[in-house]
């Protein structure tokens, strides 16, 4: 069970990208009081976490109910976990999950600011419960086979990384200015090589699980 946890954690935290997110949050609301963003904060870790927590309870169901079976899960989950963390290693954008170029960030920020909803998009999502967690949750939720007591351990990572991810988001200012950009790069790497192993691993267990090579 705790492994199970820790490997939820450590997952999530590279896909999610706590600090990451938090140094993006204070760069797209430079302008913004602290009560907006703690709102702003509050609201954007609600949804997201929502939005986990429903692909990881019901997404493997669905996915049975498509004829798509965990072996193939595993196997696709690892391979678009294994991208991203190709992305984070080799420092190709911002952050885990900061998809959206300067422009469209930019862009997205003015439209967002102006209908009050940044906490929606691109906070919420794509920023924190993006493709990478989607596809995770449903991997490491599927993984359990049934095991309720697995199921809790990969919920309680879960909400151990958004509750990491809430604490650093109200303190977004402080942190992108004590944090330098080197020390956000360390942090995106070393979280990145721990990613690929685990995405490496799920594709290894969908690949065996198939049976295909006797």
């Amino acid at each position: 069970m705790l492994e199970t946890a820790l490997t939820a954690f450590t997952t999530f935290f590279a896909v999610v990208g706590p600090v990451d997110s938090a140094v993006l949050v204070a760069s797209l609301t430079p302008s913004i009081t602290r009560a907006e963003r703690r709102a702003i904060a509050f609201k954007a870790v609600f949804i997201a976490t929502t939005i986990i927590l429903l692909f990881a309870l019901v997404g493997e169901p669905v996915l049975r109910q498509l004829g798509v079976s965990l072996a193939a899960l595993q196997t696709a989950g690892g391979i678009i976990l294994f991208m991203i963390a190709l992305d984070m290693t080799l420092s190709r954008r911002p952050g885990p999950q900061a998809t959206l170029t300067l422009r469209e960030s930019a862009e997205a920020e003015s439209k967002a600011e102006a209908h009050a909803e940044i906490a929606v998009f691109p906070l919420a999502t794509p920023l924190l419960a993006g493709p990478g967690a989607m596809t995770g949750a449903i991997v490491l939720a599927a993984g359990t086979k049934g095991d309720a007591t697995l199921l809790a351990a990969v919920v309680a990572g879960i909400l151990a990384v958004m509750l990491v991810t809430l604490a650093l988001l109200l303190v977004a200012q402080e942190v992108h200015q004590v944090i330098g950009v080197t020390a956000r790069k360390v942090i995106v790497r070393v979280f990145g090589v721990l990613l690929a192993a685990l995405a490496v691993q799920l594709i290894f267990d969908g690949i065996a699980d198939t049976r295909i090579f006797g």
